[in-house]
């Protein structure tokens, strides 16, 4: 099959599904090896990159999918329902972040690290597909175990969690508290650093 009839059945199974597609669903369908399927998307990602297009496809875990770009957003939602999103509140981006940051962790292990109920939020966050189930733990009562889902990922821009940033490095005082003059420190280097560059 010729690399350009390659493309176009891709980009009629992204358009027509709507959904993140695995890679190896794409490779069983096309006949292709995963790694074969991940060269003709990168090639496909570069067409749309280079020309002007009203859409791009976003590599989400281990799969694709086709989506407007978020330039033109401003246009497309007057044509859709113009509902807002779920907005998130500070507890919900906490809790997003500790599991983002711990995945397969359990509602316990939340808020412990919290030091509050979670329930409520949690479950919010199950509802808005944010988060969701990744089995039970190995531990007394087998409590069910959380991750985050393509949804979280494609919510924030990112591919995988290995784009998540790096957390700051602190020490621990000898009651479990993070000692801020560390923080602090390190922010001070930040700066003059920037001074010496500027």
């Amino acid at each position: 099959m010729k690399l350009e009839e390659t493309k176009a059945i891709i980009e009629a199974i992204l358009f027509s599904a709507g959904r993140v597609v695995k890679t190896s669903e794409l490779a069983s369908v096309l006949e292709m090896t995963p790694e074969d399927v991940d060269v003709v998307m990168n090639n496909l990602k570069e067409d749309y990159k280079n020309g002007l297009r009203g859409i791009e496809i976003l590599k989400v875990n281990d799969g694709y999918q086709l989506s407007t770009k978020t330039e033109y957003y401003d246009y497309v939602v007057q044509i859709f329902d113009n509902r807002s999103k779920p907005s998130l509140s500070s507890a919900a981006l906490e809790i997003l972040s500790i599991v983002a940051y711990n995945p397969k962790i359990t509602r316990a292990e939340i808020e412990a690290i919290r030091g509050v109920n979670s329930d409520g939020t949690l479950y919010r966050l199950m509802e808005n597909h944010l988060v969701e189930e990744a089995g039970k733990a190995d531990l007394p009562g087998k409590p069910t175990m959380y991750t985050i889902t393509d949804e979280f990922l494609k919510m924030f821009g990112l591919s995988s969690l290995d784009e998540l940033p790096e957390l700051p490095r602190y020490k621990l005082d000898e009651n479990e508290q993070i000692v801020i003059d560390d923080l602090e420190i390190d922010e001070n280097k930040e700066n003059e650093e920037i001074d010496e560059n500027e």
